[in-house]
């Protein structure tokens, strides 16, 4: 069986049932497109992806202006090292070991994966 594209479920209706392989073959392209649309500031595309209720919390204006002022989120290094994954009710969280090309240290990067309406979305994403 090949592995699904990126946001495409898995033939599990619950994502915590779903084996480390095939929640990192939707995780780890997600977790590169967010960062690859953070370094450009590309919004629209960051959210892409957010699950309804995210994307309903998340203020543009202030996103926008993280992007446009945050050395960190305009400067996230293109690879990151995948930490683990926890299962817990109908979320995933999947954690990565992430840099910056201008900030010296690690951080960590924290990305909840679920479903809605039948695709894997995003219900979280950070690093700190």
């Amino acid at each position: 069986m090949s592995s699904p594209a990126p946001g495409e479920s898995p033939l599990l209706a619950n994502i915590i049932e779903s084996t480390d392989e095939e929640i990192r073959a939707i995780a780890d392209p997600l977790w590169r497109d967010l960062l690859r649309n953070s370094n450009e500031g590309k919004y629209g595309e960051f959210v892409s992806r957010f699950a309804r209720s995210l994307a309903l919390a998340m203020n543009q204006v202030t996103a926008n202006h993280q992007f446009a002022n945050s050395e960190l989120a305009r400067n996230l290094a293109d690879d990151a090292d995948f930490l683990g994954i926890i299962r817990r009710g109908e979320h995933v969280t999947v954690l990565y070991r992430q840099r910056s090309t201008k900030k010296a240290g690690e951080w960590l990067g924290r990305l909840v994966l679920g479903h809605e309406d039948g695709e894997v979305r995003i219900f979280a994403a950070s690093i700190f």
